[in-house]
């Protein structure tokens, strides 16, 4: 365990103090954002990223260890662990090197190999490779046994050569040194499988890649991951390929690398020709194909984890959206034929009206809709209306633009405002067990529109009755690890839930069941006692609840706020462990907490070392301070709200050279989509953020931003809008960044006399733009 405290302290670069005392709390029972928030003083402020972070590698390192004790027994159970054996797996870094260290000694199926050592041919074949002045076949004559099978001498060396192929495939050293090499010199190459149609509409998703090649070790994330996936549908066919010229009758580069490994080089012996052959095939036969196979897993290793990073990072800017706050809503949930879903939330969230209403095709019942919404508008008091993104979004939000005019043309001065949020999830929230048990009384179809509406008002309250998956903020989010992807969105979802805070007298049970420490089951158990007894007066009574005892209390309590109750604090995220402290404050500047709290002038009078004893030292004195200068604070940005142009409402009406507002709906690395409000998305390339060099659009925007943006281009027949931040750019020339064959290759190969082919360090803009749409074919997955 020291070991590995020490690694960690040494990749976190912080103290091996710090590292203990974070493990000693995440093995208690604590959660990442009690410790981040309240525990600072036991780990020297270590914060959330950086205790995620560690809890990740002390769980790798643990099963490393784990795994390294498996592997030591079963060798030492076969008698043959060495001293050099045993002090090479005890220093194995990774997982993988302890694999390679243990693959000679893991019991495998029997081999020609085996087989061969058990018919006596081992001395035979290290004394062939020892002296190659020798002459195999000669040699090879007194190792004939038919009855063994090697009934001649080519059967013996077959036997010669399986056995010391498959010694050098598992020679550990030559493995690891191949591997590095490969991934630092192989191309990752894709071509269209043999007999498929490229002008299927399904395969036409992947053209980019019929024909790519790109070094390995700098494929981005989203090539990666879509030529995987075309593999997968068995469109594409992927191999590992070193760009080299091969003669005749001489090794190639690997087996070149084995021999110099070996130290054997030919010079014509009598035996040359043999080891020459054995080399080569414990390349192409042992060697090649696993190796492949290592770095393939490692390329979508590391591909995963840049897609799981991107979808959690959006996720986390969506969650932490600007919520429009307590303000009566009509939701919207579009549609043509079967009409638009509405229905009208209090500013608490609880369902006042509902209503559907046609004004498109078939029936056109624009006057008739325009009336029932005005109506529902004037009896309820709405103020703002939330539109869905689906399907008839922006005939409807044209419908909320007339309601709007009519309103105010009928009183003037109303404020009213509209506006198109992403409806992602929706649909499965609707047909949820918690949506039938939160709303039984409601039809599935106006569910969508409930959500709608409290998604607006409280985007974290609402979105974390979905599951994260479902919400739509990631690219191949089904082609990547399942399990791994769900146990980071729910860490994001925790972690969200926790750095708001969660009203303890009006948060569902999914809500509750993010808060530190509170399962599902103790949520449930927390909105039953709610029901029974009215609303918490106070945090203590969370004691009173069946299956919530004083470990979970301290676990919870600080994230849980209850407005208007007994103590002023429990609206803080004060912790209740503190409120002493908070007493010998209030005692020391002689007022009462409701002149103390929120007075910036009282608290920065007050100095935290002075203050600090040896319980709550000066780093819990200073937060308690910053939390009661600000209690209860949002860390959520002001609500806004973008505005579509007028007139724009179909891909067909974006013009190049239109200025528009839009809303960032998802962030890659390689640029931003963003909402016109015309059912289809428009890609800023990372190189049309700005001005200055932008590594990652994250740098620049996240999901949820408004911007204004530039069209560059717009393909009608591929559904693509190439957009600008840069507001002063030029349109591409005519033809460019049309997706052809000579405009684009994916990796922006380009072809060079014996090297490999490399992509460019930039692209020209509309180039770069089709490539981000090419890449994200297939890919963008709700």
């Amino acid at each position: 365990m020291d070991k590995i405290l020490l690694q960690i302290a040494e990749e976190l670069k912080v103290r091996p103090a710090q590292v203990n005392a974070a493990v000693e709390l995440l093995d208690g029972g604590a959660t990442v954002p009690f410790i981040a928030r309240y525990r600072k003083e036991a780990t020297d402020g270590l914060d959330d990223t950086q205790l995620r972070e560690l809890e990740a590698r002390l769980g790798y390192l643990r099963e490393l260890e784990d795994r390294r004790a498996a592997v030591l027994k079963s060798i030492e159970e076969q008698g043959k662990l060495t001293p050099e054996l045993q002090a090479a797996i005890l220093g194995a870094p990774t997982k993988q090197e302890l694999e390679d260290l243990y693959l000679p000694y893991k019991p495998k199926r029997r081999t020609k190999g085996m087989i061969a050592r058990e018919a006596g041919l081992e001395p035979l074949a290290d004394k062939l490779f020892a002296d190659p002045t020798l002459d195999p076949q000669a040699e090879a004559a007194a190792f004939i046994n038919a009855e063994l099978g090697f009934a001649d001498s080519f059967a013996v060396l077959d036997g010669v050569r399986d056995l010391l192929s498959e010694r050098w495939a598992e020679d550990a050293v030559l493995i690891g040194k191949l591997r590095e090499w490969l991934w630092a010199e192989g191309l990752f190459q894709s071509k269209l499988s043999e007999g498929k149609d490229e002008n299927n509409p399904d395969i036409a998703k992947f053209r980019d890649y019929f024909d790519y090649a790109e070094p390995i070790r700098t494929v981005p994330s989203h090539r990666a991951l879509a030529v995987f996936r075309g593999r997968t549908q068995e469109f594409l066919d992927a191999k590992l390929v070193l760009d080299e010229e091969t003669v005749a009758g001489q090794p190639g580069l690997a087996e070149g690398r084995i021999a110099r490994h070996l130290g054997w080089s030919h010079a014509n012996r009598a035996g040359d020709t043999l080891i020459r052959k054995t080399i080569a095939w414990t390349w192409k036969v042992k060697l090649s194909m696993s190796l492949e196979r290592d770095l393939f897993a490692r390329l979508r290793d590391e591909a995963e984890k840049v897609a799981i990073k991107v979808f959690a990072e959006n996720l986390r800017d969506l969650l932490l959206a600007a919520p429009a706050g307590k303000r009566v809503v009509m939701g919207l949930d579009p549609g043509i034929r079967t009409g638009v879903k509405v229905a009208v939330v209090s500013d608490t969230g609880r369902v006042l009206d509902t209503s559907t209403v046609y004004p498109h095709e078939p029936r056109k019942d624009w006057e008739g809709s325009l009336h029932t919404l005005a109506r529902l508008v004037a009896t309820h008091g709405v103020n703002l209306i939330a539109i869905g993104n689906g399907t008839a979004s922006r005939e409807t939000d044209k419908l909320a633009a007339d309601l709007i005019k009519r309103i105010q043309q009928l009183a003037p001065g109303t404020e009213i405002q509209k506006v198109v949020v992403s409806e992602a999830g929706a649909s499965v929230y609707s047909a949820s067990e918690f949506a039938s048990k939160e709303l039984p009384d409601l039809d599935v179809s106006l569910r969508g529109a409930v959500s709608i509406a409290r998604r607006l008002q409280d985007p974290l309250a609402e979105l974390v009755k979905i599951d994260p998956k479902s919400i739509g903020v990631g690219q191949y989010q089904h082609d990547v690890n399942q399990s791994e992807l769900a146990r980071t969105l729910d860490t994001v979802v925790e972690d969200c839930v926790n750095s708001v805070g969660v009203d303890l007298n009006t948060a569902s049970a999914p809500l509750l069941s993010r808060v530190s420490g509170l399962s599902g089951t103790v949520a449930a158990s927390i909105v039953r006692w709610r029901d029974a007894h009215g609303a918490f007066r106070n945090r203590q009574q969370l004691l009173d609840v069946t299956g919530l005892g004083p470990k979970t209390f301290e676990q919870a309590a600080g994230f849980l706020r209850i407005r208007d109750g007994d103590n002023p604090l429990d609206l803080s995220g004060v912790h209740p462990e503190t409120y002493p402290l908070v007493q010998r404050i209030l005692d020391k500047v002689a007022r009462p907490i409701t002149e103390v709290m929120g007075k910036s002038d009282v608290i920065r009078s007050l100095r935290p070392e002075a203050l600090a004893d040896e319980r709550f030292g000066a780093i819990t004195v200073k937060d308690v301070l910053a939390e009661l200068e600000k209690p209860g604070r949002d860390p959520r940005p002001d609500f806004q709200v973008a505005r579509f142009n007028e007139g724009v409402e179909d891909l067909k009406d974006l013009k190049e050279g239109m200025v528009l507002e839009g809303t960032v709906s998802n962030v890659a690395q390689f640029g931003a989509f963003v909402d016109l409000g015309v059912h289809q998305d428009g890609l800023v390339h990372v190189s049309q953020l700005s001005n200055k060099f932008v590594n990652d659009a994250r740098e620049v925007v996240k999901t949820g931003d408004i911007v204004k943006v530039k069209v560059l281009e717009v393909d009608l027949a591929r559904k693509r809008i190439s957009l600008t931040m840069k507001l002063d750019a030029q349109a591409p020339r005519a033809g460019a960044g049309k997706g052809g064959d000579n405009s684009f290759r994916p990796a922006g190969r380009q072809e060079r006399t014996g090297a490999a082919r490399t992509a460019p360090a930039t692209a020209p803009a509309g180039n770069a733009m089709a490539a981000a749409f090419a890449k994200l074919q297939g890919g963008r997955k709700a």
